[in-house]
C-alpha cells in the first residue's frame, strides 16, 4: 500500500481532478466574462440547482467539423502507426540480432533525437521538404522538377512517422532481443526457410512488442497539433487542431472541454481493446 499510494496520489492531483473539472466545463454552456461558461450549481431562494449542458455533446455528433476530425484523426493515425511499424520493425530487429559491443551504439542512436527539441525537430522538417528544400533542391540537380510535399498529408504522415519512431522501436527491440536463438537454428534443422521462419515463430512471438509500440504511437498521434500545424495544411483536419480553435480562437471553453473527453473516450477504447489483445498473447 505503501508503495502504490504515490502513484495513486499522483493520478489523483494531476489525472483524476483535472478531468472532473473539464468534464464539468464541458456540461457548461459559452458566456462572456470570467470564468467564460456558465455555472453549473446555482442558489435562487436558499434553493441549490444543478444545471447540465449536454448541448457540446451533441454537437458533436451533429456537426460534421467535428465528426470528419475525428474520423480524419483516426485514419491519419492509423495510417502513420502502420507505417511506423513497417519502418520500426527491421530496425529493432537488427539491433537485436547486432554484436553486443554495437547494440548499445545502436540504441544510443535510436534515443539521441529525445535529446533535441519535439518542436525544433519537426520544423526541421520543413527545411527538407519545402519548395526550395535540401529534397527538392538535391532533385534539380539532375532536373527533376520540385515536389510539392509541405501541407499536405504526406507530410503529416512523415512527421509522425519520423518523431514516434524510437516509439516503435524500443518496446519491439525489447521483445525481440528475448527471444530464444534456439528456436531459430531448430526450425533450420527441421527445414524451414528464413521467410517461414520468421513467419512461423518471430512474429507471433513479437506480438506483444508490436502492440506495445503501435499503442505508443497510436494514441498520442490521434491528438497530435504540433504536427499538423507545422506540416499539414488547411485539409488536414484533426482534432487537436480543432480542439485548440475551440479553446484559443472562438474562446468557447466549455466545447472545447467536450471535445477533449470525447478525444479520451476515443483513446481509452482502442488502449482497451489492445490490453486484452496483449493479454490473450501473454497468456498463450
Amino acid at each position: 500500500m505503501l508503495v502504490l499510494f504515490a502513484p495513486a496520489l499522483w493520478l489523483l492531483i494531476f489525472f483524476l481532478i483535472p478531468l472532473a473539472v473539464v468534464f464539468g466545463i464541458s456540461l457548461a454552456t459559452k458566456q462572456f466574462g470570467r470564468p467564460p461558461y456558465s455555472a453549473l450549481l446555482s442558489t435562487e431562494d436558499g434553493t441549490v440547482q444543478l444545471t447540465l449542458h449536454l448541448s457540446n455533446y451533441i454537437r458533436l455528433f451533429t456537426d460534421n467539423l467535428y465528426v470528419a476530425a475525428y474520423l480524419s484523426s483516426i485514419r491519419i493515425a492509423a495510417i502513420a502507426t502502420v507505417i511506423t511499424l513497417l519502418v520500426g520493425y527491421p530496425m529493432a530487429y537488427a539491433i537485436a540480432r547486432a554484436d553486443d559491443r554495437w547494440r548499445n551504439i545502436l540504441l544510443m542512436l535510436v534515443i539521441l533525437p529525445f535529446f533535441t527539441s519535439f518542436l525544433l525537430r519537426v520544423y526541421a522538417l520543413t527545411g527538407f521538404m519545402r519548395g526550395n528544400g535540401v529534397i527538392n533542391q538535391f532533385l534539380g540537380l539532375f532536373g527533376i522538377e520540385p515536389l510539392v510535399m509541405m501541407q499536405t498529408d504526406f507530410a503529416v504522415y512523415v512527421g509522425i512517422v519520423y518523431t514516434y519512431l524510437p516509439f516503435m522501436i524500443l518496446p519491439l527491440y525489447t521483445t525481440l532481443v528475448k527471444l530464444d536463438v534456439s528456436l531459430f537454428e531448430a526450425s533450420a534443422d527441421l527445414g524451414g526457410r528464413p521467410l517461414r521462419t520468421f513467419l512461423s515463430i518471430t512474429l507471433p512471438l513479437s506480438l506483444p512488442g508490436i502492440i506495445a509500440g503501435s499503442m505508443l504511437v497510436f494514441i498520442p498521434a490521434i491528438g497530435e497539433f504540433v504536427i499538423p500545424s507545422l506540416l499539414g495544411g488547411p485539409e488536414t483536419l484533426m482534432i487537436g487542431r480543432v480542439l485548440w480553435d475551440e479553446f484559443f480562437t472562438a474562446a468557447n471553453w466549455p466545447r472545447a472541454a467536450a471535445v477533449a473527453v470525447a478525444m479520451l473516450v476515443v483513446v481509452v477504447v482502442p488502449i482497451m481493446l489492445m490490453q486484452r489483445a496483449q493479454s490473450a498473447v501473454v497468456e498463450k
